[in-house]
């Protein structure tokens, strides 16, 4: 099938295995010039060497950058100042009893999985709409 994506830049964050690898890949065999996200370079180097590995005509990167921090998104933009695609993947959770959830952890949730896509949404929608061209998906 061919989605039209070729050298289109997709960023997709969380995206060091499950879901994300698996967006990420598929990606990748459409065309797209794909960067992978994680918070650790040794997991970004590992998704790297895997997707080139099943994609080898594709262009993949990998930037490690906690998403979940101001900082982190700004790692991010620094090395990839424009996309095409932003696929939001990124998510924490941790199956505690509902009572025993402090308000620390419900702020990191929220960090995580909510704000880290809505300050990248915010980051990279400009240059979609200055383009005229761009798609930012949530998963949640």
């Amino acid at each position: 099938m061919d989605l039209g994506l070729s050298n289109k830049r997709a960023i997709v964050s969380g995206s060091t295995a499950g879901i994300g690898f698996a967006i990420a890949s598929a990606l990748a065999a459409e065309g797209a010039r794909v960067t992978v996200n994680g918070r650790t370079q040794a997991r970004v180097d590992a998704a790297v060497a895997t997707l080139v590995g099943l994609h080898p005509a594709a262009t993949i990167d990998g930037v490690a950058a906690d998403l979940g921090t101001e900082a982190g998104a700004k790692t991010l933009l620094a090395a990839v100042p424009a996309a095409d695609i932003l696929v939001n993947n990124l998510g924490i959770f941790e199956p505690k009893p509902f009572l025993e959830i402090p308000d620390e952890d419900w702020r990191r949730f929220f960090d995580v999985n909510v704000l880290s896509g809505v300050r990248l949404a915010r980051m990279y929608l400009p240059s979609m709409l200055g383009k005229k061209w761009g798609r930012i998906v949530f998963i949640s």
